[in-house]
């Protein structure tokens, strides 16, 4: 399934995903590692700076552009359960809105 993403996006998704579970979660949560995860390009690309006081993230407007972006069946169930956890748990902020049209809407 191919899904767009800008970088606020994919940083958020990769906060959201559990840390621990079994072998097989681990595995596809990996995976998901690598492709929510910036590349040395796109760090390049889009001038991502870290500010250590903050621990605050910045890039330029580019990285505000949604990009296209392949996930497998159960990448997407991964994502798809982590936002349910939150939503089951009311934890979820504004800031996750565009990730949980992205990701749940079709599946209510």
């Amino acid at each position: 399934m191919e899904i767009k993403l800008n970088v606020f996006e994919r940083l958020l998704l990769m906060q959201v995903l559990p840390v621990q579970g079994n072998h097989a979660t681990i595995r596809i949560l990996n995976e998901l590692s690598g492709k929510l995860g910036l590349s040395a390009d796109e760090h390049k690309e889009f001038e991502v700076k870290h500010e250590d006081e903050t621990g605050r993230v910045t890039w330029n407007d580019l990285g505000n552009e949604e990009r296209p972006l392949q996930f497998k069946d159960k990448e997407c169930e991964c994502i798809k359960n982590a936002l349910k956890r939150l939503d089951k748990e009311s934890k979820l902020e504004v800031k996750h809105y565009s990730v949980c049209e992205k990701f749940l809407i079709e599946v209510e």
